[in-house]
């Protein structure tokens, strides 16, 4: 199981000829739940001119949804979805509130505000990749645990779950397909003198 979403929830504010676009992006896990966060921004927003919105939902991103809310049709909602399904992102909904500066846009001008600003809030709080790797519990002394930082590096990995007892457990966890290599580049690293041993697989995140 494999997908991609935002890192982290976060805002971005953009003005366009005087009208100010405020793009909301927050992760999600159901269609309520998404709704439920469109209409928290519409409530603090309530002196706004449009709160339009966009949400994709699920593993296989089943669940599309997208409002104009008052803009015209075509304009907001779904080039907002668009930009999503360009970045492969699910569990997220999308919320770009304008305050109307003075100036109309035209479907254009509206189109490339609403999409300009989804991308770059996404662009801002950043993506990352939740994937199902399979766990590997280390036992390491603590001078191995001095070297243990450059072993991660040079394979781009981290480190979880670091318990200091009489010797350091840590977990690093591997996609599937590169376990035995990996695994045989932390015995070598440690000259096969280290210990470790296979444990649950867990979603983890990793940035993209």
């Amino acid at each position: 199981m494999t997908y991609k979403t935002i890192k982290t929830d976060g805002a971005a504010e953009e003005e366009i000829k005087k009208s100010r676009f405020l793009c909301y992006l927050k992760r999600v896990e159901s269609e309520e739940e998404g709704r439920d966060f469109i209409a928290q921004i519409k409530k603090e927003h309530y002196k706004a001119n449009h709160s339009c919105s966009a949400m994709i939902i699920g593993e296989n991103s089943e669940i599309k949804r997208s409002s104009d809310d008052g803009e015209p049709s075509g304009t907001a909602g779904i080039p907002m979805l668009n930009v999503l399904e360009k970045l492969n992102l699910t569990n997220v909904v999308a919320v770009v509130t304008r305050y109307f500066g003075g100036i109309k846009l035209g479907t254009g001008g509206l189109i490339r505000a609403y999409s300009g600003s989804v991308a770059n809030a996404c662009k801002e709080v950043g993506i990352v990749e939740v994937k199902e790797l399979q766990g590997i519990r280390i036992t390491l002394t603590y001078q191995q645990y001095q070297s243990f930082s450059n072993f991660l590096s040079e394979n781009n990995l981290k480190e979880f779950e670091t318990e200091f007892l009489e010797n350091i457990l840590t977990n690093i966890y591997i996609d599937p397909e590169k376990i035995e290599i990996i695994l045989n580049r932390l015995v070598d690293f440690f000259n096969g003198k280290v210990g470790y041993e296979r444990i649950d697989m867990k979603l983890v995140e990793v940035t993209l």
